[in-house]
């Protein structure tokens, strides 16, 4: 067991024995909570946000809160579902690490919930086959594509350090994954910065190769934002949240094949894409909160964000994490 699993596995300990304190309630305590019970749970996913749509399938949200109507919002990336939780359209989201960065610099009102590690081949600088590119300083003056303020924008960036270059040495080219392919297909752009399962398909599909993948970067991460008024006014409930994240984690390690037939129901995409995504990702990967190492890979970020300018405000990332009540 690494380092990051066992943090994982203690922190989920730790929640559950909170969650089971806080169940040994005194008359007037229950009747408070009753009170103050919620009569809808707004979840904000993406097609690929795996342990939400395994969730989604298998209806566990709807087996944890019984007596709560669950709403499902699609979102195309991470920016879009910040977007809704600030706007309180979602009660809770799943992104990766970047788009939060830009949403917290830009001032939203965000809190992290929890955190599950990423693949250590989630992200990659894709090349047309043909391309005369061979290593990452070639990129200096080339068009790179990539989705603003998702995660590929934070692995640009460290991409960029590795080749001793800056922002002003390339063009990006703001594109959505699904632009991005059409434009690298037709050698519109240059490259690609892009995560799975686009790395993957693009693998299967021999439409494109792999210049640089995050294997060689420092660990990332994936997180479950919530509303701050949600986790306040409600943290019984967002306790229940990770319960049924880590349910959903559980039953995908136990069931690789059927996860994949899922993602690729919900994708779209080839079932052989969706094997191969599956089997990049770590197992098990349960959803913890937040330890200092992970808070200070954000803090990382910011300070990268901030010094490289692609950021207006520069925070403190510890101040925006949910601690659940002692």
């Amino acid at each position: 067991m690494n380092k990051l699993a066992a943090y994982g596995i203690i922190t989920i300990f730790s929640t559950g024995l909170l969650l089971s304190g806080c169940s040994k309630q005194t008359p007037n305590d229950k009747k408070n909570i009753d009170q103050n019970q919620i009569s809808t749970l707004n979840i904000g996913y993406q097609k690929a946000a795996l342990k939400l749509i395994v969730a989604k399938q298998n209806r566990w949200f709807e087996k944890e809160f019984p007596h709560v109507k669950i709403e499902w919002k699609e979102f195309p990336a991470g920016p879009q579902t910040l977007e809704a939780l600030s706007v309180h359209s979602i009660d809770f989201g799943y992104t990766g690490d970047a788009p939060i960065v830009f949403a917290l610099s830009a001032g939203k009102q965000l809190n992290y919930l929890g955190y599950e590690q990423s693949s250590r081949q989630a992200h990659a600088i894709l090349l047309p086959n043909q391309s005369p590119i061979k290593i990452l300083e070639d990129l200096k003056g080339k068009r790179v594509a990539l989705t603003r303020g998702s995660s590929a924008h934070n692995f640009l960036a460290e991409t960029l350090k590795q080749a001793h270059l800056s922002w002003a040495d390339i063009q990006p080219v703001w594109l959505t994954p699904s632009d991005a392919r059409a434009a690298l297909d037709k050698k519109a752009i240059d490259a690609w910065a892009v995560w799975d399962p686009y790395i993957s398909a693009a693998e299967i599909d021999g439409n494109a190769k792999i210049l640089f993948e995050s294997t060689d970067l420092p660990t990332t991460y994936s997180y479950y934002l919530a509303q701050p008024d949600f986790v306040k006014s409600h943290p019984l409930d967002a306790q229940k949240v990770l319960t049924v994240l880590n349910q959903s984690d559980q039953w995908i390690s136990a069931h690789p094949s059927e996860s994949a037939q899922i993602l690729a129901k919900s994708t779209g995409l080839d079932i052989k894409v969706t094997q191969k995504v599956i089997a990049k990702k770590p197992s098990p990967n349960p959803v913890a909160l937040l330890t200092p190492e992970v808070i200070e890979s954000q803090q990382k970020i910011t300070d990268l964000f901030y010094a490289q300018k692609l950021i207006p405000h520069h925070f403190e990332a510890a101040q925006f994490i949910w601690k659940p009540a002692q």
